[in-house]
């Protein structure tokens, strides 16, 4: 059987192990080969925030996919997350305050996990994502983005503010 470009390799949990290298760099070794450097990549579609990241070497070339992270051992999942989390930096809504409209712009008041913030926003349609199940991802007019996890989840004030807008 021939190697074809397109055909897509899943790693199997005990085929890889991530760490990190000098000066926190991502590594790690896939079938007994050292990468001193690695990328990672969601694939589509994002509403999998932890199933089918893609590993590429330091060129940007495919190595292949791990269906889970959470089926690695401890430390390729820590790290493998923390790496995510580098790549994809998302503050997390912790408690929407208000939701305003004023003039022309949505006004969003909110508190996340890296402290409070606001967004403005023109029209909802636009700048609101609904990836799957009750997540939302909110940007702003000039880029910046946060991200409500589950806004069911909430608590019943914040859930109340986004009854008009979700």
């Amino acid at each position: 059987m021939s190697s074809d470009c397109y055909d897509i390799r899943m790693f199997e949990p005990e085929e890889v192990c991530f760490s990190r290298g000098p000066g926190g760099v991502f590594q790690g070794v896939i079938d007994n080969n050292t990468y001193p450097e690695l990328v990672v990549y969601r694939t589509f579609p994002f509403l999998y925030t932890t199933q089918y990241i893609s590993i590429r070497d330091a060129k940007g070339e495919e190595l292949g996919i791990i269906r889970d992270i959470r089926e690695l051992d401890k430390e390729s999942e820590q790290e493998l997350e923390r790496e995510l989390q580098f790549r994809y930096f998302l503050p997390r809504v912790t408690r929407v305050d208000s939701v305003k409209q004023k003039s022309d712009l949505w006004i969003w008041e909110l508190q996340t996990n890296l402290g409070p913030t606001r967004l403005a926003m023109r029209n909802l349609h636009e700048y609101m994502q609904f990836p799957g199940g009750s997540r939302i991802i909110l940007t702003d007019i000039n880029g910046k983005r946060c991200e409500i996890q589950d806004w069911q989840a909430l608590d019943s004030r914040s859930r109340m503010q986004l009854t008009d807008v979700v």
